[in-house]
């Protein structure tokens, strides 16, 4: 107990925080709807202009000869030429059939769609929390029974010690008392083996030293007030998977109007301001230079390109199709998973309760048979036998508790509720 005392308390809540910090998964979710949000600009869905500078030069070394009209004859060698251009040119789409508006609005569902992820990678996550956290509270509190029933072991080796002594009991009975105590002792060290390894997979879960020494609180609190059809209703609402067919199905929508676009023509506007200096060792100029404005536009349209288009379309239509048929196919599954879940936990609830009173009565049948023992009105193995009555209902009765509270973890997850 000095031991358990001397380490961290570590509240559910404080679980929690520490795995949206730190889990490895819910970082990456993280940054992945950060890129999203990164692209989803008018820039990359081509509403901006381009803008570049350029610049080239040009130098040759050559051996010239010319001849005029009047046959005169002029010759040159090494004559030295140079060309430098330089300057800046837009480049701007005006008008593709309205893709890139389509184009835009698919970026932002692609960002609702990363948001989505995340919701879903941090619900994965804390729901992983919560049941690795109270898997916890019912080894630790099936440990706490193993500790009882080792203090009522060592007694009753005790009392087997003092009747032997007295001449009152047989070394066989003592011997007996000494190998119950070492299964105990066994028993315990098992689990207190499967206490550590349950801690290290939490925190591994919250990324961290796997080796840091923490407790977790000493009861599970289920919530009983779970109601089908409100648990149906939020899942509809914000479950992130059903959630995250609905914006793909928009973004194969916007995604058929892109490929429509392609029938309409695109027109660009260009202009540029650019310097022009050039020198020439043989010829009738020797040096030019020139600046100015050029400008204009382009525009195309596709007339015939195999039928390719109308291909895309028909694929576009059935990824839009593909879609909806997700929807409710991921509608159907969860509305399953609710219904099937729900009737577990009401179970569970139902046998929380009758675990709950089979453990008072196993502890009510051990007292009176300590006292029984303690004055010789039993045998030992039927005091043994009272005695693992009693641990066995005390974890049943943990692993009860433990299987409603996970109930409720997996439908409040199915609702996207889970608090974090």
């Amino acid at each position: 107990m000095a031991k358990m005392q001397a380490q961290e308390l570590l509240k559910l809540e404080d679980a929690v925080k520490i795995a949206l910090e730190n889990n490895f998964a819910i970082r990456i979710a993280s940054n992945n709807l950060k890129m999203d949000e990164a692209n989803a600009t008018i820039g990359n869905a081509g509403m901006l202009p381009k803008v570049t500078a350029n610049i080239l030069d040009n130098n040759s070394i050559q051996n010239s000869s010319q001849t005029r009209q009047d046959d005169t004859k002029t010759e040159l060698n090494n004559a030295k030429n140079k060309s430098l251009t330089y300057g800046v040119g837009l480049d701007w789409t005006v008008f593709d059939g309205f893709k890139m508006f389509a184009k835009k609005s698919q970026l932002s569902e692609l960002q609702k769609l990363g948001d989505s992820n995340l919701k879903l990678t941090i619900i994965t996550k804390i729901s992983d929390v919560n049941t690795t956290y109270f898997d916890l509270v019912q080894q630790q509190q099936q440990l706490a029974a193993i500790d009882s029933s080792l203090v009522i072991s060592n007694q009753r080796l005790t009392i087997a010690q003092n009747r032997f002594s007295i001449g009152k009991a047989s070394k066989l009975e003592v011997l007996n008392a000494q190998v119950d105590l070492n299964t105990d002792q066994t028993v315990q060290l098992k689990q207190r083996e499967t206490l550590a390894n349950t801690k290290i997979i939490l925190n591994q879960l919250l990324a961290r030293d796997v080796k840091t020494a923490f407790f977790v609180v000493a009861e599970i609190v289920v919530d009983k007030n779970l109601l089908l059809p409100s648990l149906t209703d939020l899942a509809i609402k914000q479950n992130p998977q059903l959630e995250a067919q609905i914006i793909n199905k928009r973004v194969a929508e916007l995604q058929l109007k892109q490929v429509i676009a392609n029938r309409y023509p695109v027109v660009k506007v260009t202009t540029g301001y650019n310097f022009t200096e050039s020198q020439s060792s043989l010829g009738f100029t020797s040096s030019s230079y020139a600046r100015g404005l050029n400008y204009g536009f382009s525009a195309s349209l596709n007339l015939f390109d195999g039928f390719a288009q109308k291909r895309t379309e028909k694929i576009a239509k059935l990824e839009i199709e593909n879609s909806k048929i997700a929807i409710d196919q991921q509608t159907n599954a969860l509305k399953a998973q609710l219904e099937s879940g729900y009737q577990t936990y009401i179970t569970n609830l139902d046998l929380m309760d009758l675990e709950d009173k089979n453990e008072a009565i196993a502890k009510q049948n051990l007292e009176i048979t300590l006292e029984k023992f303690r004055i010789g009105t039993i045998t030992p193995i039927e005091f043994r036998t009272a005695q693992l009555n009693f641990i066995n209902a005390k974890v049943r009765n943990t692993i009860a508790q433990f299987q409603a509270k996970q109930s409720e973890i997996n439908l409040k997850e199915l609702a996207g509720n889970l608090s974090f």
